[in-house]
């Protein structure tokens, strides 16, 4: 049974930063891209980061050099350091999992976990 299980998220102040995991199961990580999405209140939910199986790597124009994606694929993890945090972020936050992909659309995405609220006050 394939699981995402998204962790890290909480509450901080405009200008913090926090470090979001994403722990993988049930099917072969290594060989799937893996992306963070978002979704806030009343919105769509957007493409954040996304890495391919590779390590290319592809940010949103709204997150560039504040946020960085990576993979450890021996652990079966995805993880999303974001810094300098502002209250624009706040959202509950994806991660997803799809094959031979490079792309934000979220059709391409086969797997998903359950989100991780994360909140910046000002």
């Amino acid at each position: 049974q394939v699981q995402l299980v998204e962790s890290g998220g909480g509450s901080v102040q405009s200008g913090g930063s926090l470090r979001l995991s994403c722990a993988a199961s049930g099917y072969t990580f290594s060989g799937y891209s893996m992306g963070w999405f978002r979704q806030a209140p009343g919105k769509e939910r957007e493409g954040v980061a996304i890495i391919d199986r590779d390590g290319r790597t592809r940010y949103a124009d709204s997150v560039k050099g504040r946020f960085t994606i990576s993979r450890d694929n021996a652990k079966s993890t995805l993880y999303l350091q974001m810094n300098s945090l502002n209250p624009d972020d706040t959202a509950k936050y994806y991660c997803a999992a799809g094959a031979g992909i490079f792309s934000f659309a979220r059709y391409w995405y086969t797997y998903w976990g359950q989100g991780t609220q994360v909140t910046v006050s000002s």
